[in-house]
């Protein structure tokens, strides 16, 4: 059993380069503000994981497991590692520290995602990212990969199912409104007109075949750290704190499956199938299989929304509708704060942001506020359970997370 701690993230509406920071001290603030945040010292920590998908591309940077020691000397002689899965980057660092755990090897770990991704132009921004497609064998002709990628989806559930481009639009307008409640979310601040979510090409302009400018999720500059224990080491935690080890929430059940890296051959695979992409409706149900839960069980999901699309996806291979029929949840208001199933109540990737390699530690650290009541102006009142859906490339690698008291 894994208990999670607590932990920290930065504030997505940042932009690193333009403080003069790099990727180091990006880390080595949410390293430091992590400790502070759960009154942890370097010593109680046994190993450190990093979630990072580019730091290569944007900031010339490999080998992140030695900021641990670069950040503070006492992590010096820790061992660490980096994990790489696109998107799902921060939730295999997860997986990871948790295998750490349950084997016995270690009692504690910290996991860190970040990304430094606001430093180069939009047009090589998109280009990086799209090393988590086939390089050199799709994709070709688009000018922005992922947006391409997310339009072909918007066609492929029209053709399997029809689908009204109205209901993404209410997708993305809902993990905006959600947004502007996370303190820490990136477009807090942000003000829209109403034609933002229409199909209005002046306001709302295409950006890739029928992804429009609010469909797509943010480029950001982000960092988010848990920490993680085993039950003995949680227990400790607990009474050195003078809380009850029930109070702190573990994570239940977890799912992790991979697909072919085509796009095309996801589809070409799933055209028997009632749902677009199996391998995810796979992690996500084995996810509260293992953790013992259905989904009526579970009162909040953080869900990967790199495009409205995305969620639109998810909420059917979450199993809250049937496949194609997204749709009802979304005009049923079931998907929104006081719903009967909210998704990114954060705003998502979306609203809150979306630092690639820190998405899925994110996400983990979401469900904690949540499920210890102390999400703030965003908190799903009474959540309990909370399950995470995690997406690296064109659904290429899907982690999910239960995580609960």
């Amino acid at each position: 059993m894994v208990y999670i701690l607590g932990g920290q993230q930065t504030d997505f509406r940042r932009n690193w380069a333009r403080e003069g920071l790099e990727i180091a001290d990006g880390f080595s603030e949410t390293l430091a503000a992590g400790l502070e945040s759960t009154d942890l010292e370097p010593a109680d920590i046994d190993v450190g994981h990093v979630g990072n998908f580019v730091g290569d591309l944007f900031a010339g940077q490999g080998m992140l497991g030695g900021f641990f020691a670069l950040a503070d000397e006492r992590f010096n002689g820790m061992p660490a590692s980096r994990h790489e899965g696109a998107c799902a980057s921060g939730s295999l660092a997860i997986l990871a520290a948790m295998a750490d755990i349950e084997s016995g090897r270690y009692g504690t770990a910290a996991v860190l995602g970040l990304e430094l991704m606001r430093n180069v132009p939009g047009q090589t921004a998109a280009g990086h990212l799209g090393a988590a497609a086939w390089a050199g064998h799709e994709y070709q002709d688009a000018r922005y990969v992922w947006p391409r990628a997310f339009s072909d989806l918007t066609e492929e559930y029209d053709r399997r199912y029809g689908i009204d481009e109205a209901h993404l639009r209410r997708i993305s307008q809902i993990n905006f409104a959600n947004g502007r409640l996370n303190p820490n979310a990136q477009t807090r601040d942000y003000v829209f007109p109403e034609e933002a979510f229409t199909a209005d090409d002046e306001v709302n302009p295409v950006i890739e075949g029928r992804v429009r400018k609010t469909d797509c999720g943010q480029v950001t500059d982000g960092a988010a750290i848990v920490f993680l224990a085993s039950a003995e080491r949680a227990a400790d935690y607990a009474r050195r704190r003078g809380v009850p080890l029930e109070s702190l929430p573990r994570i239940k059940g977890w799912g992790h499956r991979n697909a072919p890296i085509s796009y095309a051959r996801k589809i070409a695979a799933s055209a028997g199938d009632a749902y677009v992409f199996p391998q995810v409706k796979r992690a996500s149900d084995e996810a509260r299989a293992r953790a013992g839960l259905g989904l009526p069980d579970i009162d909040a999901v953080e869900t990967h929304d790199c495009f409205s699309m995305t969620e639109y996806m998810a909420i059917d291979h979450l199993g809250l509708t049937a496949p194609g029929e997204a749709w009802k949840a979304v005009e049923a208001g079931d998907i929104e704060i006081g719903g009967r199933l909210p998704i990114n109540p954060s705003g998502g990737l979306i609203g809150c942001g979306h630092p690639v390699g820190a998405t899925g530690v994110r996400m983990a650290l979401d469900a904690f506020k949540q499920t210890t009541g102390t999400a703030g102006d965003y908190q799903v009142e009474g959540a309990r359970n909370v399950q995470t859906l995690n997406i690296g490339g064109s659904t290429t690698t899907t982690v999910s997370l239960v995580v609960g008291v």
